[in-house]
């Protein structure tokens, strides 16, 4: 392993301090919302930040059935392997607590490359943004993603019921 290329190393992280990364990191999306997070893990490198992922309750009620979890947030820096580092530490999280499936979202001009690299698989493209009330509940800043249509990946962890 290069000098570059530090060990990435997976930890808990609150919330609120993935809150803060993602609204300092992420592309096109702001903090999550109160109450929708299960949990949160940092990547860490040389002892800094190298990303974070938040995961909960699957956003779009047709994907809650109670066996699925969803990425909601996921943000690097741009340290390589840190996006799949956290995606592959979220299935294992989610696969430990008994769910079945995980999912997340893409914006179609996203190229998905740490996700294939972790594992999941493209399920559907085209989806338009199921968030109707966008204009009064999300910041301005935050809005110009929503016309934009998604991809939804997913990884399978086990039997359906």
């Amino acid at each position: 392993m290069s000098d570059r290329q530090s060990p990435v190393t997976i930890v808990p992280i609150t919330s609120k301090r993935a809150n803060e990364y993602v609204k300092a990191w992420h592309r096109h999306h702001g903090e999550l919302p109160g109450g929708y997070a299960w949990w949160a893990v940092a990547a860490v490198v040389k002892e800094e930040i190298a990303g974070v992922a938040i995961a909960g309750r699957p956003t779009n009620r047709n994907n809650d059935d109670g066996f699925t979890v969803e990425v909601q947030r996921i943000a690097t820096n741009g340290v390589p392997n840190a996006a799949s580092a956290l995606l592959g530490a979220c299935a294992r999280a989610a696969r430990a607590i008994g769910a079945h499936r995980i999912i997340t979202y893409t914006l179609e001009t996203e190229s998905g490359v740490s996700l294939r690299a972790a594992g999941w698989k493209e399920e559907k493209r085209g989806i338009q943004s199921w968030w109707t009330h966008a204009g009064t509940r999300t910041p301005a800043k935050y809005r110009d993603h929503m016309d934009v249509k998604k991809v939804r990946w997913g990884l399978n962890l086990g039997e359906t019921p």
